[in-house]
């Protein structure tokens, strides 16, 4: 089995179990999580497969299963996934150990602008880096985005969000090349900003931010959409 499967196999699968938990019991808003997963996964797909296809990055056949779709191996679609599955249940986890894990509102907007603002100043000082400036404009888009449409979420998520990067860190440096001999996941450094957390481009931060915000935003929009016509 390859290194990048395993990473996705066990990065759900505590997550996975524990969905079952008297306490949490996500796996009862399955209908609402999958759909909220394979919507956000469409424009991240597509990103994927023209960046993979132009060798802005790609992937070490060394460290995968060597089944693939669309210029992108299985383990990376399964990626999309995962980690967001992962990382929607502690959020949700945490909230549910401390419902007052959030921020001032003031605070919240406060941090929200400043966001804003750094992702759209980094896309135009270098919009001519290709990951550099889809991965600000995501961010930028997603952000503003669920800010004018679900402002509290934004509280608890600058929250939950740190506790993510522990997970982030460790999944994500393995496959950049943080203890094995060499990368799973390679990038062309013309294409970023060339700045690295260990071995990490800084761009995957922003990267991680978005693509779960986008998958929380969807959750919770169809968890409460449901709910209200049933009330």
């Amino acid at each position: 089995m390859s290194l990048y499967l395993w990473l996705d196999l066990l990065a759900i699968s505590i997550p996975f179990l524990v969905s079952f938990h008297p306490r949490i019991q996500l796996h009862k808003k399955w209908r609402y999580l999958f759909p909220a997963l394979v919507i956000s996964l469409v424009p991240y797909i597509i990103w994927d497969i023209y960046f993979t296809k132009n060798a802005y990055w790609g992937f070490n056949e060394a460290y995968l299963t060597g089944m693939s779709l669309w210029y992108l191996p299985i383990e990376e679609w399964l990626f999309f996934i995962c980690i967001p599955y992962a990382c929607i249940f502690t959020h949700v986890s945490l909230l549910e150990i401390n419902p007052k894990l959030k921020l001032s509102l003031p605070l919240t907007k406060m941090i929200t602008g400043v966001l804003i603002a750094l992702f759209l100043l980094v896309f135009i000082l270098n919009y001519d880096k290709a990951y550099t400036a889809v991965d600000m404009a995501f961010g930028f888009v997603i952000l503003a985005a669920v800010y004018l449409s679900n402002r509290e979420l934004l509280r608890s998520y600058y929250i939950t969000f740190l506790f993510m990067l522990i997970p982030f860190f460790i999944v994500n440096g393995v496959l950049t090349g943080t203890g094995i001999t060499d990368q799973v996941v390679w990038y062309n450094d013309e294409q970023n900003l060339g700045i690295r957390m260990g071995t990490i481009p800084v761009e995957d931060s922003v990267y991680a931010f978005s693509l779960i915000l986008m998958g929380l935003g969807l959750f919770e929009y169809f968890s409460k959409k449901a709910g209200s016509k049933t009330s």
